[in-house]
């Protein structure tokens, strides 16, 4: 994947390159790797977040913003984020990573998001890195209930059509790709009562069936 169609997709172009492929570098491709810039970008993406959340949920109280802080910026959430730009594309891995995957590994895919953080902050700022971040949360900003962010999508989503006494959601594979040891899946949800289909994807069914649920609440909230 060009380096800039990943710019694109976040937004920004790089003045300095060298930080940008310094964030996509894993440790074991050489020793000029991301997990310094990883540690600063993590730290940036904590205070932006809060500050997104303090701002659009005015009533809500300490302890529910850092639960809801803790549930956008965990692993799995980045890792979401970073497989929607097609990180792992990007990639620097060592010989070793790339026969195991390691470009569609979760850790190392988020590892290298908050790394692009960072990278963006030492090329242009802080308000710079703001921009980018919510540029990319907008999505899962505007489909969170502050009532079940702590939960799994998929129960969030039970609970929220049990609440308006509908039927529960239906799960259907649609799709699955790659090689045994690396598959990918897709999965529909679908609520026929509320005429939404969304479809998920993900490493494992599971994850999709999440992915899918997620973007149904999300659906839910827009309606």
């Amino acid at each position: 994947m060009p380096l800039d169609r990943l710019e694109r997709s976040l937004g920004h172009t790089f003045s300095r390159r060298d930080l940008l492929q310094q964030a996509l570098t894993h440790r074991s491709h050489g020793s000029s790797h991301n997990e310094r810039i990883e540690f600063l970008g993590d730290s940036i993406l904590n205070c932006v977040v809060a500050a997104l959340l303090f701002e659009r949920f005015i009533d809500l109280r300490e302890g529910e913003l850092s639960r809801l802080r803790a549930s956008l910026v965990r692993q799995e959430t980045l890792f979401e984020i970073a497989r929607k730009l097609s990180l792992g594309d990007c990639l620097r891995l060592g010989e070793g990573e790339l026969k195991s995957g390691g470009f569609r590994r979760p850790s190392i895919l988020a590892d290298a998001l908050e790394a692009l953080f960072g990278a963006i902050f030492l090329d242009a700022g802080f308000d710079r890195a703001r921009e980018v971040i919510a540029h990319l949360y907008q999505p899962l900003l505007a489909g969170i209930d502050p009532q079940h962010a702590n939960k799994d999508p998929k129960t969030a989503l039970q609970e929220l059509l049990q609440g308006r006494h509908l039927p529960l959601p239906q799960y259907a594979l649609q799709a699955t790709r790659g090689e045994a040891h690396e598959q990918e899946f897709e999965v529909e949800c679908r609520i026929p009562d509320l005429d939404i289909r969304a479809l998920g994807s993900g490493a494992s069914r599971r994850a999709a069936e999440q992915e899918a649920a997620l973007k149904a609440c999300q659906l839910i909230a827009a309606k």
